[in-house]
């Protein structure tokens, strides 16, 4: 057997492995089956209803104004003219503009619109599990010894580890494209029976598929992270520990910080967004505390624009930063 194929059975058959897949599929399909039972497809009755009760808020809002207006004005002149504007010309009249119809409509799927959202979850679930189960795959066999037992028989350090995570990087692969298959299949038949499928043009399933490789991506460079961080602390906790403190200083403490400095778009030096702009192409920051005037809009905030390729390098840094030194300190370090 090759070491490719003794490395792929290992992983596979690993119960921590199972465990955390079975657990991922579980919350996915929670989450499909809410999503089938939270909403319903919209017909003409569904419409019709909802005209009729935007018709008679605006009804009842017109009585209460006409009610309130006759109170204020009674008002006038007497202790309780302060309890309205004065003359009562600040009384804003309900329009019909206030109850549209499509604020009582029910909720239903609509595959374009709401799919994308899909994807990123999917995307961020299979991303924590490929990074937990790299980090246990390499941790596990420091910690207990197997990793000295392994190079005895092939004493190839590189060549071991190396195949290790090629192996654990090509099984969530395959994993991430059948889940996402199954998962973009799933949620079109939600959209037929509980939804609609309007608007799925080629350049649509085209636009899905590449949100759904970047998904891959993001999968692929969690397991790496994960696996090269362990690998480097030689032990699972070392990839965990550094995750929840990067979480702690630079989410919640370095958020904290800017803030209260007012540091100009300071989203922009925390990793969500960072992945939200990866997943939907771009996402716009906005500095709230300054002003760019213009003569057609008026004062708006300043905006800088995060881009798909601009969280993409982030991302490559990353990987390339975590698997070179993860390579380098297993060829220089003892094994011991």
């Amino acid at each position: 057997m090759s070491l490719y194929s003794a490395e792929t059975r290992r992983l596979t058959k690993r119960r921590f492995t199972k465990l955390f897949i079975l657990g991922v599929t579980l919350i996915l399909a929670a989450v499909a089956v809410g999503m089938f039972f939270t909403n319903e497809k919209v017909g003409p009755s569904q419409i019709a209803s909802a005209q009729a009760q935007a018709q008679q808020d605006y009804q009842r809002s017109q009585e209460q104004f006409g009610r309130d207006m006759a109170d204020c004005r009674a008002a006038q002149g007497t202790d309780r003219a302060g309890n309205w504007p004065p003359g009562c010309e600040g009384m804003v009249e309900p329009t019909p503009d206030d109850f549209q119809a499509q604020w009582y409509m029910p909720p239903t799927f609509d595959f374009l619109e709401n799919f994308p959202d899909m994807v990123t979850t999917l995307a961020a679930l299979l991303a924590l599990v490929a990074f937990i189960v790299g980090a246990s795959f390499v941790g596990a066999e420091w910690s207990s010894g197997g990793m000295m037992n392994l190079l005895l028989w092939r004493p190839q350090r590189l060549r071991v580890l190396g195949t290790k995570l090629v192996a654990l990087l090509a099984f969530f692969t395959a994993l991430t494209v059948v889940f996402s298959a199954v998962w973009t299949g799933l949620f079109y038949l939600i959209a037929q029976a509980r939804g609609s499928t309007e608007g799925l043009t080629s350049g649509a399933w085209q636009s899905i598929g590449l949100m759904e490789l970047r998904g891959l991506v993001l999968v692929i460079v969690a397991g790496a992270v994960g696996f090269g961080l362990a690998s480097l602390g030689r032990h699972t906790a070392m990839a965990l520990g550094v995750t929840i403190g990067a979480l702690i200083v630079f989410q919640f403490g370095l958020g904290t910080v800017l803030s209260l400095a007012e540091v100009k778009f300071a989203e922009a030096y925390l990793i969500p967004i960072w992945m939200i702009a990866w997943m939907d192409k771009e996402v716009k920051v906005e500095d709230y505390n300054s002003c760019d005037f213009s003569s057609a809009s008026g004062c708006v905030p300043d905006s800088l624009t995060l881009t798909w390729p601009m969280a993409g390098g982030i991302l490559a840094g990353v990987f390339v930063l975590v698997v070179v030194a993860a390579m380098w300190t297993m060829r220089s370090r003892d094994v011991t």
